[in-house]
């Protein structure tokens, strides 16, 4: 990842996406609207494939089309020959004989999410809208300050790109911090489905959203809300 200037519409936006819930609708509906390309990838993105999801009917099911570095990303998708879908909600990726490679369920509107055993959760997303994402994420790299409603800092600190496994990156508080914040003490973050993730060592989360002047507030709120701003 590169770093570059953080733009509070972006991040707004990708919240906004994350946050539309998922409507209900038919099978045939639901084929209509996975037409098109979709990205396959592990929860945050460290591995990426591009499906191209087609309408036209094969042998195996209906057509589809992966990017040539899908198998070497994401080893699994090597079976993966065509997709339908079952019933009236889950879109298959399956393999020649039409048995499941990775079934996905609708948890938000273009947003997509299947489990394979002893793997873990992956996400199928529109494309464009996984790609405005992402960028997001770029864009959280830097400096931030921890402030409380009254505007007084209570911490610095910096995320950065720098893997820490899991799909986390590392982040690092700046000296002189508030206790509270210094006990929890976060050494990892992600970016997921809207919110800024902060993780300790001994698996607390602290999860912070976008408001609606773009900074981001430690949720859930309180009479004394903790808010991260850029510096």
């Amino acid at each position: 990842m590169k770093s570059c200037a953080f733009s509070p519409y972006a991040a707004a936006l990708a919240l906004l996406v994350a946050a539309t819930p998922a409507r209900t609708q038919d099978a045939a509906s639901l084929k209509k609207d996975m037409i098109g390309q979709w990205e396959l990838a592990t929860t945050e993105r460290s591995k990426t494939c591009v499906v191209t999801l087609k309408g036209d009917t094969i042998p195996q099911g209906l057509k589809l089309e992966l990017e040539p570095g899908c198998a070497t990303a994401l080893p699994f998708t090597k079976d993966i020959k065509a997709w339908s879908i079952k019933g009236l909600d889950i879109v298959r990726l399956q393999d020649a004989s039409g048995e499941a490679v990775l079934d996905f369920t609708q948890v938000e509107t273009g947003i997509f999410e299947g489990v394979r055993a002893n793997e873990g959760v992956y996400i199928l997303q529109n494309l464009a809208a996984a790609r405005s994402i992402a960028k997001s994420q770029d864009q959280m790299i830097g400096d931030w300050a921890m402030v409380r409603g009254n505007g007084n800092t209570v911490c610095g600190l910096t995320l950065t790109n720098n893997d820490a496994g899991n799909d986390n990156f590392q982040v690092f508080l700046k000296p002189k911090c508030d206790p509270a914040v210094a006990a929890f003490a976060p050494t990892q973050w992600r970016l997921e489905h809207g919110q800024i993730l902060l993780m300790s060592d001994r698996g607390e989360i602290w999860h912070f959203e976008a408001d609606d002047n773009a900074q981001w507030r430690l949720v859930p709120d309180s009479a004394d809300p903790l808010i991260m701003l850029r510096q």
